[in-house]
């Protein structure tokens, strides 16, 4: 009785299936595919929140009606967009230069 399926025509050579789900590989070719395809993610999620928090910012600034204490919100808002960018456009460099560190 043979417990490993059959790979499927299209599957790629030289790569090992862990499974398979509606005919998609449900595996990574290397490790260095896996974090790259997780900065992309991080990078998508900080950049989203980073644009959330802009919005954020913006209405409450549209909101404050002249009132100092919202106006000082709506820049703290302001702010963590500006860093949240900057972590999203930083993420990728930050990982290039562990993975220099690292060795791979």
């Amino acid at each position: 009785m043979n417990l490993i399926p059959a790979l499927p025509p299209w599957h790629p050579p030289g790569t090992l299936a862990v499974g398979t789900l509606a005919g998609h590989l449900l595996a990574a070719a290397s490790i260095g595919q896996v974090i790259s395809n997780t900065t992309v993610w991080i990078v998508g999620i900080l950049a989203g929140l980073a644009t959330l928090f802009l919005t954020i910012g913006g209405v409450r600034y549209l909101m404050a009606g002249g009132d100092p204490a919202e106006v000082e919100k709506a820049k703290t808002a302001f702010k963590s967009a500006g860093i949240g960018y900057a972590l999203a456009i930083l993420a990728p460099v930050v990982v290039t230069v562990l993975k220099s560190l690292v060795g791979g």
